[in-house]
C-alpha cells in the first residue's frame, strides 16, 4: 500500500492544482469575452461562499459523512459545475451571458472553497490516528499543495490551442491561444477535480463524531468564538485581519489582465512577460513555498506584531512595484513583486493562524480559526474584490485608449498600495503586543 504521507501529499497536490488552474488567469478569459468589468464579482464570490459553506460542510463531516468522502463529493460537484462553465464558454463564445457563466462558476466555488478546510481535516485526522506529530508532518504535505498550484498554473500558461485565423507559430503568439486566455482552464480544473474525487476513495477512513453530548446551535456553528471580540487585543487583531484580507485576492484577479495588457503596446508586444503572465505570476507561489520555512524563525525572534507588519509592508511593495514595473526592461520590478508576495501572504495568513491558536482556549480553538478565516477570506476578500472592481473599472475598463488604460492601471495599483500603507501604520499604532523571546 502506498505510504500514508505520500497519499496525503498527492491529495494536497491535487487540492490546490484544481484552484491553480484558473485562479490567477480567469480574469484574462473574462476580459476576452467582454466581462472585464465583472472580474471583481467572480473573485468576490469566493469570499461570499467562504463565509458560510465551510461551516455547513464542517457540520456534515462531523455528524453524517466521513470527511474524506465528503471531500471527494464536494470536488465531484465543483468539477461538474466548472466543466459546465467551460462548456458554456465554448458554445457561447464572446456572446456568453454573464448571468449563466457566473451562476455555474458560483456553484463550483461554493463546493470547492469548503474543501480547503476539509483536506486539512483529513490530513490532521489521518496523521493523528497514526501517531504522527502534525506540527512536523503536516508542513511538507501542505507545501506539495503549493507545488500543485504552481504546476497547474504553468500547464495552463504553456498549453494552448490554435487560433483558426492564424497559422501555428508559437513565437508569434497570435496563432497560439494559451489556455490562460480561454475557457479551457475550466476544463483543466474540472479534470483535476474528478481525479481527486476518485483518489479520495483511496484515503484512510476518518470516523464521524457520534458523541451523544447535546450541543446547542451556538456550539455547532462555533459562535462562542465570537466572544473573543470582547478582548481588546483580539478584537483589534480580527478587525485588522479583515482590513488586510481586503488585499488578498486583488492581484489574483487583476495581475494577469494587467500584465497581459502590455501586449497592446508595441514596445512590449513580443516580450516574454506580457505573453506569459501566468508563468511570471507563478513566482509568487514559489516564493510562498519558501517563505513558509522562514515563519518559525521570524516569529520566535520578532513576535507576531512585527511579523504581521512585515506582511503589511510587503503588500505595499507588492502593489507599488506594479506601478513602476513593466514586462520589458522593468520586468525585474514585477519579479520582485512576485518575491515579496510570499512574505505578504504567508507572514499574514500562517502567522495569524498561529497567533490565534496560541491566544485562544483549546475548547474554542477550531472555531476561533474559523473566525479568522471568515474575517480574512470571507468578509475581507469579498469587500476587497468589490472595491477593487470599482477602482479598476473606473480607471481602466471605462476607457478604450490603451495608454489611458495603462495609466489607469498605475493609478489603481497606487490606490491599493496607499490603502495597505494606511492599514500598516494604523496596526503599528493600535495593536499592542509585547513579544517575549524564549
Amino acid at each position: 500500500m502506498m505510504n500514508l504521507k505520500i497519499r496525503l501529499a498527492i491529495m494536497s497536490f491535487l487540492q490546490f492544482a484544481v484552484w491553480g488552474a484558473y485562479l490567477t488567469s480567469m480574469g484574462n478569459y473574462l476580459a476576452s469575452i467582454g466581462m472585464a468589468s465583472k472580474i471583481g464579482l467572480f473573485y468576490a464570490m469566493q469570499g461570499i461562499v467562504s463565509i458560510f459553506m465551510p461551516a455547513i460542510m464542517g457540520i456534515i463531516a462531523d455528524r453524517w459523512i466521513p470527511v474524506q468522502r465528503l471531500l471527494g463529493y464536494c470536488h465531484a460537484l465543483a468539477a461538474l459545475f466548472i466543466i459546465m462553465a467551460g462548456y458554456y464558454g465554448a458554445s457561447a463564445g464572446s456572446e456568453a451571458a454573464f448571468s449563466t457563466l457566473f451562476l455555474l462558476y458560483s456553484f463550483s466555488v461554493a463546493f470547492y472553497m469548503p474543501t480547503i478546510a476539509l483536506s486539512n481535516s483529513v490530513a490532521y485526522t489521518v496523521l493523528t490516528n497514526n501517531n504522527y506529530d502534525t506540527i512536523k508532518a503536516f508542513p511538507p504535505i501542505r507545501t506539495l499543495g503549493t507545488v500543485g498550484f504552481i504546476c497547474a498554473m504553468l500547464f495552463v500558461n504553456f498549453s494552448g490551442t490554435l487560433n483558426d485565423s492564424f497559422a501555428f507559430n508559437f513565437d508569434a503568439v497570435e496563432g497560439f491561444l494559451s489556455f490562460q486566455n480561454t475557457y479551457h482552464q475550466f476544463y483543466v480544473s474540472g479534470i483535476i477535480g474528478i481525479i481527486l474525487f476518485l483518489f479520495s476513495f483511496s484515503l484512510p477512513h476518518c470516523s464521524i463524531n457520534k458523541s451523544s453530548d447535546k450541543k446547542t446551535l451556538s456550539d455547532i456553528l462555533g459562535l462562542k468564538a465570537f466572544a473573543l471580540f470582547k478582548e481588546r487585543k483580539m478584537a483589534i487583531f480580527f478587525i485588522f485581519s479583515m482590513l488586510l484580507g481586503v488585499s488578498l485576492q486583488i492581484t489574483n484577479g487583476y495581475a494577469n489582465p494587467f500584465i497581459a495588457s502590455f501586449k497592446d503596446i508595441p514596445e512590449y508586444a513580443n516580450s516574454w512577460g506580457a505573453n506569459n503572465a501566468n508563468a511570471l505570476i507563478s513566482l509568487s507561489q514559489i516564493s510562498e513555498t519558501l517563505c513558509i520555512l522562514l515563519i518559525p524563525f521570524f516569529l520566535k525572534r520578532f513576535g507576531i506584531k512585527k511579523v504581521m507588519l512585515m506582511a503589511m509592508f510587503a503588500w505595499v511593495l507588492r502593489f507599488g512595484l506594479f506601478v513602476t514595473g513593466n514586462p520589458g526592461n522593468g520586468v525585474w520590478m514585477f519579479i520582485l513583486s512576485m518575491i515579496v508576495y510570499g512574505i505578504a501572504f504567508d507572514f499574514f495568513n500562517v502567522s495569524g493562524s498561529l497567533f490565534v491558536d496560541r491566544e485562544t482556549d483549546k475548547s474554542i480553538r477550531s472555531s476561533a480559526q474559523g473566525v479568522f478565516m471568515m474575517m480574512t477570506n470571507g468578509f475581507g476578500a469579498t469587500i476587497g474584490m468589490i472595491g477593487a472592481q470599482f477602482v479598476v473599472n473606473y480607471f481602466v475598463f471605462n476607457h478604450s485608449d490603451v495608454s489611458t488604460q495603462l495609466e489607469g492601471w498605475k493609478i489603481s495599483w497606487t490606490i491599493f498600495a496607499i490603502y495597505s500603507l494606511i492599514v500598516s501604520l494604523l496596526f503599528a499604532v493600535l495593536f499592542k503586543y509585547k513579544h517575549e523571546r524564549k
